[in-house]
């Protein structure tokens, strides 16, 4: 029995490493294209396959997250909820983030919110929380290992926090692309409000995050963000 339980361990590990694999191929692929269409080819058709490639992102994850129960689905809802909801408040009200508003470039919207971007909320909210646990996780283990301290009681915290920041860090090297690329635009300035209204959003779904009970072991998604911000850091250098 226990011979069996360890060759269907292993089937199941070489299996995770075939779609982590392909999955990051196809990422790679699909953002080196967009990278040499937008600074060398035909800049506004590629722009406008922005909503095609972030949904691909998407089902990229979803074919790679192991074991998918109901609170993996129930928080893809929440991130994609709030941050429509986020969003309008800000488009309409400029309470939250400044004083923004969306291009024409992001496919269909919801008054002037286009929806694609409830996805990209969860697709980096999600990215950054697995990063941040899969961080976390190694650094406890080497901790525990050395000194036989339990550093769990820290987790929530750094999880929490952590991931906000790096959302944060995200959104700031994100946002000159996004503004030059037309996805919106801001009267004036980013305001630094911007950032603190990303930081406290990103807090409240990354507490969501810890609390639902799902499986926040995807190599993918450590790949998928660190490909996004090459991506736009390319970007930035070039246009």
């Amino acid at each position: 029995m226990s011979r069996f339980i360890s060759e269907n361990t292993i089937l199941k590990f070489l299996k995770n490493i075939k779609k982590t694999s392909l999955a990051t191929a196809v990422a790679i692929l699909f953002h080196v294209i967009g990278f040499v269409g937008i600074v060398f080819f035909n800049a506004s058709y590629f722009i406008h396959t922005t909503p095609i490639n972030l949904l691909l992102m998407f089902l990229l994850i979803l074919y790679t997250q192991p074991n998918k129960n109901t609170s993996f689905y129930i928080f893809i809802a929440f991130c994609f909820i709030l941050g429509i909801v986020v969003e309008l408040i800000g488009t309409q009200t400029g309470i939250l983030f400044g004083n923004y508003a969306y291009g024409n470039v992001l496919g269909p919207s919801l008054k002037s919110v286009p929806l694609i971007i409830g996805i990209n909320w969860f697709i980096v909210i999600y990215c950054c929380g697995v990063s941040i646990e899969t961080l976390f996780f190694r650094l406890s283990q080497k901790l525990k290992s050395n000194s036989g301290i339990d550093s769990s009681r820290f987790k929530v915290l750094s999880l929490i926090f952590d991931g906000a920041c790096l959302a944060v860090f995200f959104d700031w090297l994100m946002e000159p692309v996004a503004i030059y690329l037309g996805y919106w635009k801001w009267v004036g300035e980013i305001p630094l409000f911007n950032y603190v209204c990303w930081f406290l959003v990103s807090m409240i779904l990354l507490s969501l995050f810890h609390l639902l009970k799902f499986d926040k072991r995807n190599k993918f998604a450590v790949h998928l963000l660190l490909i996004q911000a090459m991506f736009f850091l390319l970007l930035r250098t070039f246009l």
